[in-house]
């Protein structure tokens, strides 16, 4: 429960985790007023279907969804336990897809693949197609990337082939994720709840009819963590911001609220002044 504070009266509402220690906010910057299409219903076929069923058409070499890519890879361990990553990145750099929490790029001073939406231009590109992770010749794991977020279907298997997970996403949301609509034709979204392995993980966005954000956090282990943050329907105005543990598993964390605005931008509740104040 939110704490009830004098004077005040607290709307509880749906929110996200953090990701690994970091906030929305400090992990990405991007604009909220950019309209969110979604289908988790939809399959990723048109990939797979190259794979299986070569068209008769010739596809051109690396361009996929109709971005032109180059192959990259890189390695860890040696000899027999030598494990090679092959991918694809963007031949030119292109935003990752809004509102998801985990892109993936290659990092060519680390020589390695990031999963972060810190992204460092310099040194960075995003992947995007096809990729393999193989121990030997064994598969370890496979899938395809689109703008840096998983997409389609996505499989691990241990070094004796035994399949180990399977998983399927739409431009990097699970589609276990739940998403509801304002109207039935789908097109007024009204809120993602993200969902993975049964649990809720990842960012949570809730939506004014406008398509507007209307409050917005995350979710780690099925529990709400970091700092959740509520927005009225007009230019992107903040309305509450709420503080839940870094810990997902700290139950002796109380949520309280940090902020509150009017609609004119006017603070109302200040925490840390009541405090303060409370303190004296």
């Amino acid at each position: 429960m939110i704490k009830r504070l004098p004077g005040l009266l607290v709307l509880t509402v749906l929110i996200v985790s953090r990701s690994h220690g970091q906030g929305i906010d400090d992990a990405f910057t991007v604009s909220y007023d950019t309209p969110l299409t979604i289908d988790l219903e939809a399959e990723e076929e048109e990939f797979e279907k190259e794979l299986i069923e070569p068209k008769k058409k010739k596809v051109k070499k690396n361009v996929f969804y109709g971005m032109k890519t180059k192959r990259g890879f890189t390695k860890t361990g040696f000899g027999s336990k030598l494990v090679v990553e092959q991918f694809h990145y963007l031949k030119e750099y292109v935003d990752p897809e809004p509102y998801v929490r985990d892109v993936y790029w290659y990092d060519f001073k680390k020589k390695k693949i990031i999963k972060s939406r810190r992204i460092d231009k310099q040194n960075g590109v995003i992947l995007h197609g096809p990729y393999v992770k193989k121990l030997g010749e064994q598969v370890l794991e496979q899938g395809i990337y689109y703008k840096g977020t998983k997409h389609g279907r996505w499989v691990k298997l241990n070094r004796h082939d035994i399949l180990q997970g399977k998983e399927k996403f739409y431009k990097g949301w699970p589609k276990q994720s739940k998403v509801a609509y304002y109207n039935r034709e789908k097109r007024q979204l009204k809120e993602i709840i993200p969902v993975q392995f049964g649990e809720k993980e990842g960012y949570y966005y809730a939506f004014h009819k406008s398509g507007r954000v209307a409050a917005r956090g995350e979710y780690h282990f099925d529990h709400k963590i970091g700092v959740w943050t509520e927005y009225y329907d007009t230019r992107r105005r903040k309305k509450r911001e709420i503080q839940y543990a870094e810990d997902p598993f700290d139950e002796s964390f109380e949520p309280y609220i940090i902020k509150e605005w009017d609609e004119s931008g006017k603070v109302i509740y200040d925490h840390a002044k009541y405090v303060k104040l409370t303190s004296n």
